[in-house]
């Protein structure tokens, strides 16, 4: 068993910048494949990392404690992106890519639905009216999507219409492509969209595509000034996944050492036992006890040994609910 896997299904009408942002998620994982070997993933799929600096901070400090000539390797937490060709009005019913394409994402964990809120008037409108409209076409068509499989499902004997992957159970994030001197308007139009979509303020995300495929060219150090300059602290792509976590309820927690520092995905609420499970299914079974330390008190404490010669170590047992940015080294049995 490994670190859950996150898996977001991307979903907008043609000429949205759909395909932009998938493109710029796919350079964010190219120069992630760079760092850390990964098998090979089809073309409408992208694993890209989660930002996370606490890992940063770990590898230094793991580092220093351990005497290492170099920094041990950073295994970031993942999302999946699954892209499909653009939606359009009648999908459902084989219009288009119509169905064949919806069925990707049927697996997936959440939905993120991209509309078009920028203004190039040079980008062909085909099937586009405003964000809104644009928003209703999208959800009838995963409805209409659902009620055929629903329909299809209760021919067979013995049914159960529970078990299917309806789009209509999953949780869903909203992506409004922007023009990118509105970024620094992003709070504002967040509480705007929310209200004109009837959606909850944190489903909803600003991004501008042009920006994140440009964002994606450049060094960790040059994206930074440039957001700066934009007047935003942090890319779309980041708050994208963060909002995509808080929205599936998941959280990380650390593990450091000379092999590697290393987030894990897990379900917030989850017991030590449950968490060990993550890391191998053996942990389970042979599970004695968790050592735990927060996060921060690793830091500035510098790492395990002293930690654990200031008492700052917790000792915890099977049912200890994992908190984000716990450190654990689990103590497993033979």
């Amino acid at each position: 068993m490994s670190s859950l896997k996150l898996t977001v299904g991307i979903v907008g009408l043609p000429n949205v910048g759909k395909s932009t942002l998938f493109n710029a998620l796919l350079k964010k994982q190219q120069a992630y494949v760079a760092n850390f070997p990964f098998a090979t993933i089809e073309p409408n799929i992208g694993v890209v990392p989660v930002p996370d600096e606490r890992l940063d901070k770990l590898a230094e400090v793991t580092k220093n404690e351990e005497k290492m000539a170099n920094l041990p390797p950073k295994v970031p937490a993942t999302v999946e992106f699954v892209d499909i060709a653009g939606l359009i009005a009648g999908a459902s019913k084989g219009e288009g890519l119509g169905n064949k394409f919806l069925s990707h994402i049927r697996e997936t964990d959440a939905i993120c639905f991209v509309l078009r809120a920028f203004t190039d008037p040079d980008i062909i409108k085909q099937g586009v009216k405003d964000p809104k409209s644009d928003f209703e076409i999208l959800k009838i068509e995963l409805q209409l999507s659902d009620e055929d499989m629903v329909e299809q499902h209760s021919k067979k004997k013995n049914a159960d219409v529970e078990q299917l992957p309806l789009f209509s159970k999953k949780p869903f994030l909203v992506v409004l492509n922007v023009d990118e001197n509105e970024l620094v308007r992003s709070e504002e139009l967040e509480t705007k969209y929310s209200e004109e979509l009837g959606v909850s303020r944190e489903q909803i995300i600003i991004v501008s595509a042009k920006t994140e495929s440009e964002l994606s060219e450049l060094s960790e150090d040059d994206q930074k000034a440039y957001l700066k300059e934009l007047g935003v602290e942090k890319s779309g792509l980041e708050r994208l996944i963060q909002k995509a976590f808080a929205t599936l309820g998941l959280i990380t927690f650390l593990t450091a050492g000379e092999k590697e520092v290393r987030a894990w995905t897990i379900k917030k609420g989850i017991s030590a036992q449950e968490a060990a499970g993550v890391i191998h299914t053996d942990f389970i079974k042979k599970f004695i006890k968790a050592d735990v330390v927060d996060f921060n008190e690793f830091i500035s404490n510098g790492g395990w040994k002293a930690a654990r010669e200031l008492g700052k170590v917790r000792s915890e047992g099977r049912d200890y609910v994992v908190k984000d940015g716990d450190v654990v080294e689990f103590r497993i049995g033979n």
